[in-house]
């Protein structure tokens, strides 16, 4: 209501700059735990319901900083945004900080703009599965191993078990399919001003300066710069955040420790700390 009628106030009483609101997309994608938070849906859904509803804001703009992960969960990130600036009208601004790689890339084409800084590192377009086999360390530590199943594929991919080239070649073939619609979402966002490279979709990854020429992104610059620049020299950012729980963690709906013990989820976290360490040192960070 007050809004309504600040137009007609004295202008040293209006405020009429434009406000921007920001979200951040940090980190990797996929299932969170108890001592460690990545992106999913359920963690960024509340911050971008709130910065697209921002009705006086002419765009929304997103910061992206993330190695990659789970593609289900960067598509449903990167369709959410998607929906919420068709639905709200809005225009949607991305800015990648170290890197927008893998998923982190995914996410990033929902930006009409996708800006970058020159030694940002962006691509990587492509699917990764990995995992160790413990086959020797068994049989020397004498451990025996009991499995029983219903379904004579259920062990596919064991890691206790030699390798099946059968199982291999199935597991490539859903490989090739998630990466028949990542190149899909590329071409429907970029496909007008994509270079005829013939690494483009090989995994490979650039800077933030060669990516640009790629057509990979659109431009480089920074955050303050590019919303000044476009909404007047008055333009501010607002950082839009996702409510804090118990011992002010940033928390998302739908998100408990129901089913799992906390020691286990400790277990679990430590592993899934290393896999997202290991993901960030691809990228040299």
């Amino acid at each position: 209501m007050l809004s309504s009628f600040r137009r007609f106030l004295p202008k040293p009483f209006r405020n009429d700059k434009p406000i921007i609101p920001v979200v951040r997309l940090q980190g990797a994608i996929g299932m969170s735990g108890p001592m460690r938070s990545t992106l999913t849906l359920a963690s960024v859904a509340i911050p971008l319901e709130k910065a697209f509803s921002s009705k006086s804001a002419p765009a929304v703009a997103i910061i992206v900083n993330s190695p990659g992960g789970s593609p289900v969960q960067a598509r449903l990130i990167y369709q959410r945004i998607r929906d919420l600036a068709k639905e709200k009208e809005k225009d949607v601004l991305i800015f990648v900080e170290d890197v927008a790689a893998s998923g982190g890339y995914m996410i990033a084409l929902a930006g009409d703009e996708i800006f970058v800084d020159p030694s940002s590192i962006v691509g990587s377009i492509g699917v990764v599965s990995a995992g160790f086999g413990f086959t020797e360390m068994i049989r020397k530590i004498g451990v025996e191993r009991r499995v029983y199943t219903a379904g004579e594929n259920k062990m596919t991919l064991d890691p206790f078990q030699p390798e099946d080239p059968k199982e291999i070649e199935y597991l490539k073939s859903l490989q090739q399919e998630i990466h028949e619609t990542f190149i899909d979402m590329v071409k429907t966002s970029r496909g007008d001003v994509l270079a005829d490279d013939p690494d483009l979709f090989s995994g490979k990854f650039w800077t933030g300066r060669t990516a640009v020429q790629l057509g990979l992104v659109d431009a480089l610059g920074d955050l303050r710069g590019v919303i000044r620049k476009r909404y007047g020299e008055k333009a501010e950012a607002k950082l839009i955040s996702a409510p804090r729980g118990l011992f002010g963690r940033r928390v998302s709906p739908g998100v408990s420790l129901g089913g799992t013990s906390f020691v286990d989820g400790l277990g679990d976290d430590l592993i899934g700390s290393i896999e997202n360490k290991a993901i960030w040192t691809r990228y040299g960070l």
